[in-house]
């Protein structure tokens, strides 16, 4: 019997590039996954932890947790957000006899997507092909508190005609930080430009990277520095639907 997955679409992918949504399913399902979009879904909670107001952000967790458990996998086409999910829900919980008991358990069925399909589906897009050059950027969350690197990267070897160029400071951060480039954007700019420096230099065609918020900062970036570097979420590519408009060329 297929896995019942939930996908938690995230606040940035509903709103700003549903087509990550729409790749994950695809995706998702090639792997074999029974694939539900739970529709009471809500924001996981993560910038209200970033400003601060754990309240706020304890609340939203038990609603989501009430709202995951019935499934087997709970799996994000974002690093930010599962690592809100798998790391933060037990801390913030973790006082509360309750649900610091079922934040644990939702956490260990919890995934960033990339993650899952390389590391518990095993998967590797079939007759996927783009004649492309692409470059990697290793967002903050997903490197950092997930540990995730190496899957996009084995993925992506899958894609018939691309390849990967290295990127200096892929591990640097690019400058988003949720939140952080709303307080600080005179910092936030000054780390994006270095990163598009960098990106460009790569002479790869495309940015590819696991989080939509990094993604829309640096495609952002690029693109007021007249870059011809097209960015795209990473399973938009390995679902076959790379050849589409970039993130930020939607009419």
């Amino acid at each position: 019997m297929p896995p019942r997955v939930a996908l938690f679409v995230t606040c940035l992918v509903d709103l700003i590039r549903p087509q990550i949504g729409f790749a994950a399913i695809r995706a998702l399902e090639a792997a074999g996954c029974e694939v539900i979009v739970p529709d009471a879904q809500t924001c996981c909670g993560q910038p209200a932890l970033n400003s601060g107001d754990r309240d706020t952000a304890a609340d939203l967790a038990r609603r989501a947790i009430a709202m995951l458990e019935p499934y087997d996998h709970v799996v994000i086409p974002s690093g930010s957000c599962a690592a809100t999910m798998r790391v933060h829900y037990p801390e913030i919980l973790e006082h509360d006899p309750e649900w610091g008991p079922r934040a644990v358990a939702l956490a260990a069925r919890t995934y960033e997507i990339l993650a899952y399909l390389d590391e518990v589906r095993g998967w590797k897009p079939d007759g996927v092909a783009l004649d492309a050059t692409g470059t990697y950027h290793d967002s903050c969350s997903g490197l950092r508190e997930l540990g995730i690197k190496r899957q996009p990267r084995r993925l992506l070897a899958a894609i018939d005609g691309l390849s990967l160029k290295p990127l200096a400071g892929a591990e640097t951060c690019c400058g988003f930080g949720g939140t952080f480039c709303v307080k600080y954007p005179a910092i936030s700019n000054a780390i994006v430009a270095e990163k598009a420096t960098s990106i460009d230099a790569s002479g790869a065609d495309l940015l590819l990277a696991g989080d939509l918020g990094c993604l829309m900062n640096m495609a952002g970036k690029l693109n007021r520095e007249g870059s011809k570097v097209r960015a795209f979420h990473t399973i938009e590519l390995l679902a076959g639907m790379g050849d589409g408009p970039a993130i930020g060329e939607e009419a």
